[in-house]
């Protein structure tokens, strides 16, 4: 792991440490705690809190989680063994405020702007969580769909142009972070 960048906190807890690949773009302002595991080329961006503090939380390669987005798990509890770490697969874009708890979202899945996922949901590969929507606690987005709401439901599934749309978000921020990694340094 790279020294991260400054107004950065990386904390460890309960003999957790965050690990975070040395490709990875910590913003500034970004608190991550505990049993964290960040990939390749992936980026947190500015004032987000990642809580790895009574499970675990693991953010696959390109991924993004964009500015004050809070992401959270929940422990084991009698009756629920396994708990409900956060699995965040490769691709995944997650918009400016979202609050991811202890679900899964799978590859290059999506999470609209201020849109909220519970424990246990999971969102499929290439399906969107619209701006706004809450996915409750169990439910599960097949690959391709739209949801949207509050509580969410299937709207549609999505065309090759929204997928492709998806993908160019992707490419956008592994770029976007890059430059931001420059600016921060050449600001020092």
């Amino acid at each position: 792991m790279t020294a991260p960048q400054p107004g950065t906190r990386i904390i460890p807890i309960h003999g957790k440490s965050p690990r975070i690949h040395d490709s990875a773009f910590i913003a500034p302002g970004t608190t991550i705690i505990g049993d964290v595991e960040i990939g390749v080329d992936s980026s947190v961006w500015y004032n987000c809190v990642l809580r790895a503090d009574v499970s675990r939380i693991v953010i696959g390669a390109r991924t993004n989680v964009q500015d004050g987005s809070v992401l959270h798990c929940d422990p084991e509890r009698p009756g629920d063994p396994d708990g409900s770490p956060l699995l965040i697969g490769d691709d995944v874009l997650i918009g400016h405020m979202a609050m991811i708890h202890g679900c899964r979202i799978e590859d290059r899945g999506f999470v609209g702007l201020g849109a909220i996922a519970m424990n246990k949901a999971v969102i499929g590969s290439d399906a969107m969580l619209a701006a706004g929507a809450m996915l409750t606690e169990g439910k599960v987005m097949g690959a391709r769909e739209l949801w949207g709401g509050r509580p969410a439901r299937k709207m549609r599934d999505l065309d090759d142009a929204a997928i492709a749309g998806m993908r160019i978000g992707v490419a956008h921020y592994a770029e976007n972070a890059k430059a931001h990694r420059k600016a921060i340094d050449a600001a020092g």
